[in-house]
């Protein structure tokens, strides 16, 4: 039992120490968290689902916990939670770094972002090929 708590311990010190190391490099790129302190809101994720057929094709700017990230290639969807549900955000590389250096999305989704972090996005509502409402 001593064991797996010991092994336990340092898996969360594993952990914490990945952390630490992501977002040091988050404040050497210039994007620290704390620093960046107010994000303006324009709908929740609710109000995007409720009043889709207004909304739809129209700019909205949304923030919450990243619950899910799924990285395929030039392009991703993350499930974005905030206080009142959760709504599917699609990302393409392009999006994210349009004429910049195409290892920003690289760097961004594939290293720095986990499941869990607070995130803003800005993006247009539409649906996908399989019906799900997104950003």
């Amino acid at each position: 039992m001593a064991e797996q708590n010991n092994n336990q311990v340092q898996d969360v010190n594993q952990l914490l120490k990945v952390r630490h190391e992501k977002l040091a490099d988050l404040q050497a790129r210039g994007k620290d968290p704390f620093q960046i302190t107010k994000f303006d809101v324009t709908h929740h994720s609710a109000d995007i689902k409720d009043n889709f057929e207004e909304l739809e094709g129209q700019t909205v700017t949304i923030a919450g916990r990243m619950m899910f990230k799924r990285v395929m290639g030039k392009a991703s969807f993350i499930e974005l939670q905030d206080s009142k549900g959760r709504v599917q955000v699609y990302i393409t590389r392009d999006d994210i770094c349009p004429g910049e250096n195409k290892d920003t999305y690289n760097v961004l989704f594939k290293r720095l972002l986990d499941i869990g972090d607070f995130i803003g996005v800005k993006g247009t509502v539409f649906r996908t090929q399989t019906g799900e409402i997104t950003v």
